[in-house]
């Protein structure tokens, strides 16, 4: 089984990769696939008068502000446009494919963040109204049903509060929590940028391995969200998932590229 995490972000091919999810399945893989949809959140909240707020926690990592109105915007972009038209895809290159987010079925189950600590002009402020989440728990009986239908699960990252609330989720720890519950082999980050790079922008500095021990080293090399895709790999690894590989979604057969080395592997 592989868990691929597929960015939202800018100059990603996602024909490419439902043609390349397709070919595998086809040929007897088991993939579950989680995206984002970072992209078409912000052009979204633009054209509706709310634009995005990013910020910075005291620890260094930046990430959406979710307020109540950003969360609905993210529901309409992500789980009412990216995921159908993925599935859409899928299903007329005869992927018997179907789309959730994490609240469906508390696929996903999360604590709700009741504030948030930020760093702005150079203070330490904190947040309210925030429908983020920390996932605490997978509902495995779900996919395992899905994937026992010969359905292939395309996962949204929105996630159910103990209370029913529906919270906003980082995706690749979304998908790092999926892959560590189901026992997955390996799990796959494809992004915008070929993997970890040692002097970004220069794509031709790509760092192909890092041993499992030695993460935390490189985190310093990590720009934008590398880093939580650093942190998702660590997780996952450390409890029990054999490779994660930061992979390129801007190219043909990402997946199968991503497999046959060209990317950075995480061991």
């Amino acid at each position: 089984m592989i868990v691929v995490k597929v960015g939202g972000g800018a100059g990603i091919v996602y024909d490419a990769l439902c043609a390349d999810v397709a070919t595998l399945v086809h040929a007897g893989q088991q993939i579950i696939l989680v995206h984002g949809g970072s992209q078409e959140t912000n052009a979204l909240a633009e054209r509706l008068g709310h634009p995005p707020r990013f910020v910075t926690s005291p620890s260094g990592y930046t990430s959406r502000y979710t307020d109540r109105a950003t969360l609905e915007i993210f529901l309409m972009a992500v789980a009412g446009k990216v995921n159908k038209l993925i599935v859409e895809q899928l299903q007329r290159l005869k992927v018997n494919a179907a789309g959730l987010t994490g609240l469906d079925g508390r696929l996903l189950q999360a604590q709700r963040k009741a504030i948030i600590r930020i760093v702005e002009d150079g203070k330490q402020k904190v947040l309210r109204d925030d429908w983020t989440g920390v996932i605490e728990h997978v509902n495995t009986g779900l996919i395992q049903l899905l994937l026992h239908a010969g359905v292939l699960p395309v996962v949204a990252p929105i996630a159910a509060s103990h209370d029913g609330e529906a919270l906003n989720v980082d995706g690749d720890r979304a998908a790092a929590a999926l892959a560590t519950a189901l026992g997955a082999e390996t799990l796959l980050l494809l992004t915008n940028v070929p993997g970890l790079l040692r002097a970004f922008p220069d794509e031709s500095t790509l760092i192909r391995h890092i041993p499992r021990a030695d993460i935390e080293s490189f985190l310093p090399l990590a720009q934008g969200r590398m880093k939580k895709k650093l942190l998702g790999a660590s997780e996952a690894l450390s409890r029990g998932v054999g490779c994660v590989i930061l992979g390129d979604a801007r190219r043909a057969e990402p997946i199968s590229r991503a497999l046959a080395g060209e990317g950075t592997m995480i061991r």
